[in-house]
């Protein structure tokens, strides 16, 4: 363990990720962009097939910290109401009353969210970004910490609203989730077929605040604060960054979220490695889940067949990241 970490912080998430993968078998890098996204206080957008694990790892998440757990499936007849709550009257007493609705726990999956029409996305996204739910004029907080999974599924189109590229920007990561491994397959079926693993509740969700107020203390080099920046600002100007050909295959760029998701994001992951302080490689592996949900290719870029993680890729080819700062060469030294 690191010398400048908490050795109860470190053994704390160390126990919290030790009892999700009882259950979860592999995708130790979308369990990992969870965490992330927990510490930073964000929320993701996740991409892959069915059966991948995407609900058992927020529920058991959610038992592991003792934290509140609600999924949504998301349909096309859905309204608003169904997720925020609404008025209720009571007949008896002749009064009215408020039914908060699923958006009030601590993980929310969303699930299939592209089923659901603009105006149930957009509720969603709202609490997302004010994080409370507003009914008949009253303000209702979601509890905290609240995090958001919204799920999507690639190999169906019919019956889908694709979500507005503004509002998929208040996602602080998109994460793509790919089939196991044939081994990692093979130790899924027994521990499926086999005796129920219980979890162990070892955190509270005072404990996850705690350490998210703890992330906001890591340390991150001017630096690396300005590598995001250009990164960021190379999907905008991209001639400036000696990226000629980009004007034509881009239609918008990232905005100033992306910028902050990559240095909240390098805390966190900073945090999870057992760091006070960030390092270029931190923030270098999250850009690819940072940035490629925003990006919108061109007619252009998409008749060459390209998407969205080869202008990532060519992005980071052409802006270097800086050298590791001297708060580490200090420690090091």
């Amino acid at each position: 363990m690191s010398e400048n970490s908490s050795p109860d912080t470190a053994q704390l998430m160390e126990q919290i990720l030790y009892e999700v993968k009882r259950v979860v078998v592999g995708q130790d890098r979308f369990l990992e962009r969870v965490m992330v996204a927990m510490l930073a206080q964000g929320h993701l957008l996740v991409e892959g097939v069915p059966g991948l694990a995407k609900t058992l790892t927020v529920k058991t998440l959610a038992s592991v910290v003792q934290g509140r757990f609600k999924r949504i499936q998301f349909t096309p007849d859905l309204v608003p109401a169904d997720l925020m709550g609404t008025r209720i009257y009571n007949q008896k007493t002749g009064e009215f009353s408020t039914s908060l609705g699923p958006v009030f726990a601590n993980l929310l999956l969303a699930d299939e969210i592209n089923r659901a029409p603009a105006k149930v996305q957009s509720a969603l996204l709202e609490v997302m970004q004010e994080r409370q739910v507003t009914i008949a004029g009253e303000s209702h907080p979601v509890p905290s910490p609240f995090l958001v999974m919204a799920t999507q599924n690639p190999i169906e189109t019919e019956g889908t609203y694709p979500l507005p590229e503004a509002q998929v920007d208040r996602f602080m990561m998109k994460v793509l989730v790919d089939y196991p491994s044939d081994e990692e397959e093979f130790v899924i079926v027994e521990r499926v077929t086999g005796p129920a693993v219980q979890v162990q509740a070892v955190a509270t969700t005072a404990q996850l605040a705690a350490l998210q107020a703890l992330c906001r203390e890591v340390y991150v080099d001017p630096s690396l604060v300005q590598y995001a920046v250009r990164l960021v600002s190379a999907t905008r100007t991209p001639e400036k960054h000696g990226l000629k050909d980009f004007e034509r295959l881009l239609t918008y760029g990232a905005s100033p979220r992306a910028t902050i998701g990559l240095v909240e994001g390098a805390r966190a992951l900073a945090m999870l490695r057992g760091r006070s302080y960030a390092l270029p490689e931190d923030m270098s592996d999250l850009v690819p889940d940072v940035l490629r949900h925003r990006l919108v290719l061109s007619y252009e870029g998409l008749s060459e067949g390209l998407d969205a993680d080869d202008l990532v890729a060519r992005i980071m080819d052409a802006v270097t990241p800086p050298a590791k700062p001297l708060e580490h060469d200090k420690k090091a030294a």
